[in-house]
């Protein structure tokens, strides 16, 4: 079977239930997949085969699920895009993985203009009513071992590295997932993180359609659509990074807002602080906190609902269908309250990176996903994460690494060296600030230095700050210590602050 039977047999059981809502329409389960059948004839009809991939540019859409459930049933992999990242970064995906066909939301038209040339044998179409045309039905072909989903995520070295999901892992996940949430077919889910994030897809999403609940999907975040969403649908549950919390409990909504058909709210992506945790739990949601990565679709540890005020900032414990182990250097196991890198296996983890056979085997070592972040299991077997991967800076959600900036920077005839931090900020978790040493007698100023950045990576990645120093400091190997260009940058932070009295 494949994940294309969830819908059809929910449609089944339960036709006239929706499946969908959005725009202030629902589409039941009956005819979600009936335009399933008609996705994936059309994606036959133009060529798609088997592991062949099918790129989507675009906003949260009806269309980008029933994409990736058509891909599902003709054994195809349903690559959605970042759509916030810049032309010169999809290049580099659609070069790593070339798509038979690259669907395009017309608002990103232009933007897919700029990606420039690709093979001719890449078919580009907009994502417009009149593009399922295809008769017909569609091969039935894929099966849980097919890859289904592949998800680009910045490597530490700078270049884009795909992720590769099999249908399997989407099952187990569900199942995970169901099992956190107590997940029924009597859910109603707000969906407004990004599609193409795994979290937006699979924390919630992807696994409400595997119960046959009813999805409220909405194209972008929006704090206040957001609250009037919960009061008017009713939501029971919901996934908000920390972010996006704050943009909720910064609108004079937050506070008067009907949050009491929520049974929970899930949050990740960084690590949660015990104080922000009872903040939201104090206006009367539980607040459960999910650990996983693109790796392993995400959910691979979780809190549950009974837990979420007594172990406040834990990640909880391993999923349903999922091994933890906290590993010391040497590989061995390391015991309860003692730092180690964090280990995953199961089902729901990837089978390795697209085109990348000597990171796969590296990273994926004996069946064990090598995370690279740090923490330690306390007394009671729950995870406490403390460290996350060595560079990676995470902004409002979004996972940031500094040697993609940082290969931008070098590149500027002025530039001598630099080196891309990320510093504490209430907002948005972290801020990227750029250290930057210039080479003797050159010149350059914070604007100069920012606009490096335009029309290369995307918006969210540019520094916030740019710091000036004469020279970075470095190991007795001549290794620049991070660590202490991050301390650089908050005491100078916190130096402006006295200053200035705040």
């Amino acid at each position: 079977m494949d994940l294309s039977s969830w819908i059809e047999r929910h449609a089944a059981f339960s036709p006239q239930k929706t499946a969908l809502r959005y725009g202030g329409a629902d589409i039941a389960y009956a005819g979600f997949a009936r335009h399933i059948e008609r996705v994936a004839a059309t994606l036959t009809a133009l060529g798609v085969r088997r592991e062949n991939a099918v790129a989507y540019l675009g906003l949260n859409h009806p269309d980008a699920l029933a994409l990736l459930f058509a891909c599902a049933r003709i054994g195809a992999m349903f690559m959605p895009l970042n759509w916030r990242l810049a032309p010169a970064e999809h290049a580099r995906m659609l070069g790593d993985c070339t798509p038979r066909v690259l669907f395009v939301e017309p608002a990103f038209a232009a933007h897919a203009t700029d990606i420039g040339s690709l093979p001719a044998s890449v078919r580009r179409l907009p994502l417009e009513p009149g593009v399922w045309t295809g008769g017909g039905a569609a091969p039935r072909v894929g099966d849980e071992d097919s890859p289904v989903l592949l998800c680009y995520t910045s490597g530490s070295t700078g270049a884009p590295k795909g992720v590769i999901l099999t249908q399997r892992a989407l099952i187990f996940n569900a199942v995970n997932s169901s099992h956190m949430h107590d997940l029924t077919s009597t859910d109603r889910v707000l969906t407004t993180l990004p599609l193409f994030h795994v979290g937006g897809l699979n924390i919630q999403t992807t696994p409400a359609l595997h119960a046959g609940a009813s999805v409220t999907l909405h194209p972008k975040f929006d704090p206040l659509a957001a609250l009037e969403a919960i009061e008017r649908e009713r939501i029971t549950l919901a996934v908000l990074v920390p972010a996006q919390l704050m943009a909720m409990m910064d609108s004079p909504r937050w506070k008067s807002a009907d949050l009491s058909s929520l049974r929970m709210i899930t949050t990740g992506s960084t690590i949660v602080s015990r104080e922000f945790v009872e903040k939201v739990n104090a206006r009367g949601v539980p607040l459960v906190q999910v650990y996983g990565s693109t790796e392993t679709c995400p959910i691979a540890s979780y809190v549950r609902v009974e837990d979420a005020e007594r172990k406040a900032g834990s990640a909880g414990v391993s999923a349903l269908h999922c091994e933890l182990r906290i590993a010391a250097d040497d590989g061995s196991d390391v015991p309860a309250g003692r730092d180690g890198e964090i280990l995953v296996r199961g089902p729901n983890v990837a089978t390795g990176y697209w085109n990348a056979p000597g990171l796969s085997a590296e990273t994926f070592a004996g069946g064990w996903y090598r995370s690279g972040d740090v923490g330690h299991f306390d007394d009671e077997g729950h995870l406490h994460v403390v460290a996350r991967k060595k560079d990676m800076i995470i902004s409002g959600g979004e996972n940031i690494y500094p040697a993609e900036l940082e290969n931008i920077l070098v590149q500027a005839a002025a530039v001598q060296e630099a080196c891309v931090v990320g510093r504490p900020d209430e907002r948005w978790g972290e801020a990227v600030v750029a250290v930057v040493v210039l080479k003797p007698g050159a010149r350059m100023t914070e604007a100069e230095v920012m606009a490096l950045f335009q029309g290369r990576i995307a918006r969210y990645k540019h520094p916030r700050e740019v710091r000036f120093e004469t020279q970075l400091p470095r190991s007795a190997l001549g290794k620049i210590l991070k660590d202490e260009v991050r301390a650089m940058t908050v005491g100078a932070l916190r130096g402006a602050a006295a200053r200035t009295g705040t």
